[in-house]
């Protein structure tokens, strides 16, 4: 079901501007607008679901399945010291709708900016290489893809 009123619906459809990574019938894998880090992912369902346990078994698979062939490519590309996957649920669920994070990490990165409302992310340069990481990310996955 898809939602109009639901943003995060509205980018799992494409209906608002995205850098899609990956999509198929049941998921679409975008660039975060405001990157914690360069290759940093948002997993959406396409059917409407608020919180994880508001998924259905074929959707819940389908983003963890999507999430290792991310966390793989990621490492490969930018060879970050750590990922970490990251859902905010209730009041923090700023799209109203289930996505799940995968955020590469470097060692010396508090990640309790990730949460801050007026952190400051320092990542105009990665925001500029969007399209660019976009195309480096979406290639790398079609190759992991059919190594599968």
């Amino acid at each position: 079901m898809f939602m109009d009123d639901c943003l995060g619906c509205r980018l799992a459809h494409k209906s608002e501007p995205v850098f899609i990574i990956y999509e198929n019938n049941l998921i679409s894998c975008i660039l975060d607008h405001d990157p914690f880090g360069e290759g940093h992912v948002l997993i959406l369902p396409k059917k409407h679901a608020e919180e994880l346990t508001d998924l259905d078994e074929e959707s819940a698979v389908a983003v963890f399945r999507a999430a290792q062939h991310l966390s793989t490519v990621i490492k490969r590309l930018y060879k970050p010291d750590g990922i970490t996957l990251c859902q905010k649920r209730g009041i923090f669920n700023d799209l109203n709708h289930f996505h799940l994070h995968v955020i590469p990490r470097r060692q010396r990165q508090p990640f309790a900016a990730f949460f801050a409302e007026d952190a400051v992310l320092g990542n105009e340069e990665t925001k500029r290489r969007l399209p660019l990481t976009q195309r480096e990310l979406a290639s790398a996955l079609m190759l992991i893809q059919k190594e599968s």
